[in-house]
């Protein structure tokens, strides 16, 4: 999809002016280019660099790959989708949801496919973003950095693995020309891509090495197709398919004490796996390399009724043995094992503190995000805006994550408070806005605080919910309805907003002020 310019031969030196900018399209991005335009807000561009909607679940393709959340959850409160095949979806059943919705709400004329954002950088002189991307440049008012926590592959630093000569890939970047019947095929990881991969080909390869370096707690997958009663009444008979998603939510809900308030009340869950292994694993020696030695709930939980009796196949062989080297034709772990191998499938998950999106984006004291959270952290205010980055919002920022349901929910409720926020910049015709570093500051320590009693940070293991500095900036650490609370309103006191009358007379934001005259003086 190509810009609407008029005189292409200017494209690469005139810049095409927004309000508002957002970069991705995912659950996130898609939410708030309908939000935005349900609020009346035209003047605004999507940029994703793949070819369609839909994020992750456009390119996690893998065998296999489905959702850990139920599927009633898994989808926006104002477009519930009646024809969920299963209880727990599976890729292409949610890409086609999320790309139906795109099409639904006539948002696709919004974005601007196949397009790499290459950097983002406040102009302190215009008190705009200038914006560089692979299908020509941007300013900006406003910019929504709406990139998913699971987008940017993390590719294992493993001693000879660029000089293997069979098919490598990561679990994101599936290589569907390829074919793994009747090869011999290592997986490194043991994650939540992995526990999918695994069952799904090992009936297929030859052998299968998996390649662990911690066992994972599975629980069991309550998967099931839905009857044609149920997708009947989901479809027809009012308020059911609601009151089936109210029900999922609350029971959800209850795994936040263990989570995040007491630990102690993660034992029903834990006991709940064990009972799990102990039926699906006989094998004794097996068994021990797959029991975690943490709590559970310190790292991702993962659901699955395949993947342990996949290990117990006769033709997959689990390897707890460290690795250390990848020759041309095989792995050499440090015991000195060489194992052959034809195929090589990555699933070692994703940069989720460290994003390398994170070094185009340059402030207004002139260092990237990446510099920025580098130094104090990966921080943020309600994981919807950072201070020294004014006029940037985020969604699925910091501390957003959840380690119990659905997403989406998170998503919207920063959605609402975008679509609040840009609202009170219009209403007072704010030029500039920035959280201040203060309230930022004390929502953090308060954020700590709450984090330092959870089984994140009580359970023995280390995940990447940390970040180098020993602190959980991944998760929410409460109940999600108090997140939506605490999201509900646009607090216009915790920023410091600049009317556009009182920007420097040259600055482009001044010249194309709106025409409300009820200003916000410097804050």
């Amino acid at each position: 999809m190509s810009l609407p310019v008029t005189d292409t031969s200017d494209r690469a030196t005139t810049p095409r002016h927004v309000d508002t900018l957002i970069i991705g399209s995912g659950f996130a991005g898609l939410g708030a280019a309908i939000k935005l335009t349900k609020a009346g807000k035209k003047d605004f561009v999507v940029i994703e660099r793949g070819h369609d909607v839909g994020g992750t679940w456009r390119d996690n393709t893998y065998p296999g790959a489905a959702c850990d959340v139920p599927s009633h959850l898994y989808s926006y409160s104002f477009a519930l989708n009646p024809d969920w095949t299963r209880s727990f979806s599976t890729q292409p059943e949610i890409q086609k949801y999320i790309a139906g919705v795109a099409r639904k709400y006539g948002v696709m004329d919004k974005h601007v496919f196949g397009t790499d954002v290459t950097s983002a950088r406040w102009n302190a002189e215009t008190n705009r973003w200038d914006v560089e991307t692979t299908s020509g440049n941007y300013t900006a008012k406003i910019v929504v950095s709406a990139v998913g926590a699971l987008c940017e592959p993390n590719l294992p630093d493993i001693k000879g693995i660029h000089d293997f000569k069979g098919d490598v890939f990561h679990s994101a970047q599936w290589n569907h020309d390829v074919s793994l019947a009747g090869k011999r095929v290592a997986v490194i990881g043991t994650g939540a891509s992995a526990i999918q991969i695994v069952p799904a080909i090992a009936g297929q390869v030859q052998h299968l090495d998996v390649y662990q370096r911690t066992a994972p707690w599975i629980l069991p997958r309550a998967d099931r197709p839905y009857t044609k009663l149920e997708r009947f009444a989901f479809k027809h008979v009012p308020g059911f398919q609601r009151l089936s998603r109210a029900g999922i939510y609350a029971m959800r809900e209850t795994q936040v004490v263990g989570l995040a308030k007491a630990p102690a009340f993660m034992k029903p869950l834990q006991w709940a796996s064990e009972n799990h292994l102990r039926t699906q694993i006989k094998d004794k020696a097996l068994r021990a390399k797959v029991t975690p030695n943490f709590r559970i709930g310190c790292k991702r939980m993962l659901i699955s009724n395949a993947y342990y009796p996949a290990l117990a196949q006769s033709n997959v062989d689990l390897v707890t043995d460290g690795i250390a080297e990848v020759r041309e034709g095989s792995i050499v772990t440090k015991d000195g094992t060489e194992r052959p191998i034809d195929a090589l499938v990555v699933a070692t998950g994703f940069h989720v503190t460290d994003s390398p999106a994170y070094q185009g984006i340059t402030g207004k004291d002139g260092r990237t995000l990446a510099e920025t959270f580098d130094d104090g952290g990966q921080q943020g205010y309600k994981g919807a805006a950072v201070a020294n980055f004014p006029n940037m919002f985020f969604l699925v920022g910091p501390n957003t994550g959840l380690g119990h349901t659905s997403m989406v929910f998170m998503i919207e409720s920063q959605i609402n408070y975008l679509v609040d926020a840009l609202n009170t910049i219009d209403k007072h015709d704010i030029g500039t806005i920035e959280v201040r570093k203060d309230v930022q500051d004390e929502y953090n320590v308060t954020l700590q605080d709450q984090l330092a009693k959870s089984v994140w940070m009580n359970g023995g293991c280390a995940s990447w919910y940390l970040d180098k500095h020993g602190n959980n900036t991944t998760l929410w650490p409460g109940f999600t309805f108090e997140f939506r609370r605490m999201t509900k309103n646009f607090d216009l006191d915790a920023y410091r907003s600049v009317a556009t009358a009182d920007l420097p007379s040259g600055s482009s934001a001044n010249t194309s002020a709106g025409n409300n005259t009820d200003k916000v003086s410097a804050r």
